[in-house]
């Protein structure tokens, strides 16, 4: 596949997984050494645990420091901002999340709101849910900390949400994911590019994959074909914007082969680690 005139940024959903010693990590590497291991292969990471609490100060600090100069981080907001609140009156969960991720500095790429499924016991209609969704991103501080949005309600996907999300320069995130419509489904309804930026996810289908297997180590179902169908969309997304694509390992089965696979469709470069001192600073 042709090189997109925009970069792509292709890493996984976290990186702190023991799994992975033997089929990633080499065997024996200890665990606060996973982060800069991962880095040397990867050019950014998703981190899942800000979902379940802001990162306290020295967590943050030990990830810009066992970091390349030039790797970035996108960090799920809170649950409690999500999923608790569901966007409303969390102006002080906001500013605090917000507080504690700006010591990435140029490292922060952006925050993902990963939004839940939402009954009608949430919002009684796509139009409530809208509003509630538009006073928050007016609030967002969008010049510190650039936003991607995934809805998990597939019949929420479509115009209406596209023009508010655009309005407010905010990306609406593409996630392969069972009850989702796939990337490619998504841009044939709607113009996907709603941001200064694509954010795309990996996600697949976790409950049949944890019947099958819950140790991550290599890839145990065959997506081939679904990857190489997102490879194509996320190419046509480059022409236009950057894009940002996370693996998870429930897609597959092992996030750093589908990561890597989805590297080789796209015919991007395998990256060349450099020597550089490891530093002890623990999560």
């Amino acid at each position: 596949m042709d090189s997109a005139r925009h970069p792509i940024l292709i890493g996984c959903s976290g990186w702190s997984y023991a799994d992975w010693e033997g089929s990633f990590y080499p065997v024996g590497l200890e665990a606060r050494e996973y982060l800069g291991w991962y880095a040397d292969h990867f050019p950014i990471v998703e981190v899942d645990s800000t979902f379940y609490r802001a990162p306290t100060p020295r967590m943050v600090r030990g990830w810009r420091d066992r970091t390349p100069d030039d790797f970035l981080f996108a960090l799920k907001v809170p649950r409690t901002i999500t999923h608790e609140k569901q966007l409303r009156d969390c102006t002080k969960e906001v500013e605090e999340f917000v507080a504690s991720i700006l010591p990435l500095g140029e490292k922060l790429h952006c925050a993902l709101l990963q939004l839940g499924y939402f009954n009608r016991g949430a919002f009684s209609s796509l139009a409530e849910f809208l509003r509630a969704l538009d006073a928050f991103l007016t609030d967002w501080p969008h010049q510190r900390v650039p936003l991607a949005v995934e809805i998990r309600n597939p019949r929420w996907v479509g115009p209406e949400l596209a023009d508010l999300l655009r309005g407010h320069n905010t990306a609406l995130t593409l996630a392969e994911q069972k009850w989702m419509p796939t990337p490619a489904q998504v841009a044939e309804r709607i113009d996907p590019v709603t941001g200064s930026f694509s954010f795309v996810r990996l996600i697949g289908d976790r409950d049949t994959i944890e019947k099958m297997t819950t140790t991550w180590d290599k890839v145990i179902v065959d997506r081939s074909a679904e990857l190489a169908e997102s490879a194509r969309v996320i190419a046509t997304l480059a022409e236009r914007v950057p894009v940002v694509v996370f693996a998870n390992n429930h897609y597959a089965g092992h996030a750093p082969a589908t990561a890597r696979e989805l590297r080789s469709l796209l015919g991007l470069p395998e990256p060349t680690p450099v020597e550089r001192p490891r530093t002890t600073l623990f999560d």
